[in-house]
């Protein structure tokens, strides 16, 4: 009994210190802004899918007469290399591309304004005295400039 004992208490300490452990990592924030993350990126990855597949690919079968890539291909003594496909893929890659960077520079632009609006500070009122004091400074600065000049 006393051994069962033992073994219990060592595996409630080792496993209260894993989940102890992992709850720290999680209280850190990692683990929920990586869950943001993933999350904004999938809606972010519909929302680029559908921009290709909805408009984007319709206006390019319109102006190349619905042409279709991926049937593209070469056939040799019973071979065939399918070229079109790589095509039609690398042409999908440069449209998401393409669209992926258009949203990035829309929400950075965006996101630089709204940090130069907060960043935009009130100036902060010089008193008379600190007028007056800087225009004797800089008076100064002048006559011990025209002393050492030949």
């Amino acid at each position: 009994m006393r051994r069962i004992a033992e073994l219990q208490e060592r595996v409630d300490r080792n496993v209260g210190g894993f989940l102890s452990e992992f709850w720290k990592f999680a209280a850190k924030g990692n683990i929920f802004d990586l869950a943001v993350g993933v999350v904004i990126g999938t809606a972010f990855g519909q929302v680029v899918n559908s921009l290709v597949a909805d408009i984007i690919t319709p206006l390019i079968a319109l102006f190349t007469n619905n042409v279709d890539f991926s049937e593209w291909k070469y056939s040799f003594h019973g071979a065939s290399l399918n070229y079109g496909h790589l095509i039609q893929v690398s042409v999908n890659f440069l449209i998401v591309g393409l669209s992926i960077f258009i949203f990035y520079k829309f929400f950075s632009n965006i996101r630089k304004r709204l940090e130069r609006k907060e960043s935009k500070e009130p100036p902060v009122p010089v008193s008379t005295e600190e007028k007056l004091l800087s225009e004797i400074r800089d008076i100064l600065k002048e006559q011990k400039h025209e002393s050492h000049t030949p």
